[in-house]
C-alpha cells in the first residue's frame, strides 16, 4: 500500500510491461519507479521505441502493467482500472490530448468538446455550457459552430484541449500535442499547457529538447528504462 503523500498524484513502483511478438516477447518497460507530482508539467523524452507511449498508456489506465503497481492519489489502479470502472475513471479523472487531434469531422467544435461530459452523464445543456466556456477561454469563442476541417491545425488542437478539460480532470496526458504544428503555433499550444500546469498535472510526450528547461520535470527513457 502506498504511503499517503498529497503532493503525489500518480506513483509507479517497479512497473514492467512487454508484448508478445510472434513466438517471442519484447520487453518495453523495465522496473520503472517514479512519482508524478500534482500541478507539475512533466515531459517524457526518448527515441521511438523507448517506451514513452506505453508509459503514458499505463498512467492513463489504457493498459495494465505485467508487474509492479501504479497508484492514483494513493489508490491502487487495480481497484478502479478494469472494465466499466476503468472507463469511468478515465472519463472523470483524466484528459487525453493526441498529436492528430482525433476530433470527429461530422460534429462542430462545441459538439466535439461536449462529448466526454455527455458520456459521463452530464446533461446536454450543462455539457454545452462547459464546452462553450472552455472554447471561449482558449480563444475559439468565434469558431464554435465550425467543423474541424474549417479550422487550422492550431485551432483544432485547442479544441482538442477543451475537450480534454470538459470534465475538469486532475491529470492531462498529451502525446506529441505539437507534432503536427508549425513552430509558432506549437509555441502557443505549449504556453497553454504551461498555464494549465498551474492547476492540473500534465504529462507530455515530446521530442522538443527545449522543454527540458521549460517543464517542471523531465523523464528520459532509453530501451524502456529511466536514464
Amino acid at each position: 500500500m502506498m504511503t499517503e503523500n498529497h503532493e503525489i498524484l500518480v506513483r509507479l513502483e517497479h512497473v514492467r510491461k512487454g508484448y508478445a511478438l510472434g513466438a517471442g516477447r519484447i520487453e518495453v518497460l523495465h522496473d520503472i519507479t517514479y512519482d508524478f507530482r500534482r500541478c507539475c508539467w512533466t515531459v517524457l523524452l526518448g527515441a521511438s521505441g523507448s517506451g514513452k507511449t506505453t508509459l503514458l498508456n499505463l498512467i492513463g489506465a489504457l493498459e495494465a502493467p505485467d508487474a509492479g503497481v501504479l497508484y492514483y492519489d494513493g489508490v491502487d489502479y487495480r481497484k478502479m482500472a478494469s472494465g466499466s470502472l476503468a472507463a469511468r475513471f478515465r472519463n472523470r479523472r483524466i484528459g487525453f490530448v493526441f498529436q492528430n487531434y482525433q476530433l470527429l469531422p461530422e460534429f462542430n467544435i462545441v459538439e466535439n468538446a461536449m462529448l466526454p461530459a455527455l458520456l459521463g452523464g452530464v446533461s446536454r445543456r450543462d455539457a454545452r455550457e462547459r464546452a462553450e466556456h472552455l472554447l471561449d477561454r482558449i480563444g475559439l469563442g468565434a469558431r464554435l459552430r465550425h467543423r474541424p476541417a474549417e479550422l487550422s491545425g492550431g485551432e483544432q488542437q485547442r479544441a482538442a484541449i477543451a475537450r480534454a478539460l470538459v470534465n475538469d480532470p486532475e491529470l492531462i496526458l498529451a502525446d506529441e500535442p505539437t507534432g503536427n504544428l508549425d513552430s509558432a503555433t506549437g509555441a502557443a499550444i505549449l504556453k497553454l499547457f504551461r498555464e494549465l500546469s498551474r492547476t492540473h498535472t500534465v504529462v507530455m510526450i515530446t521530442h522538443n529538447e527545449a522543454l527540458t528547461t521549460a517543464a517542471d520535470a523531465v523523464i528520459r527513457l532509453a530501451d524502456g528504462q529511466l536514464v
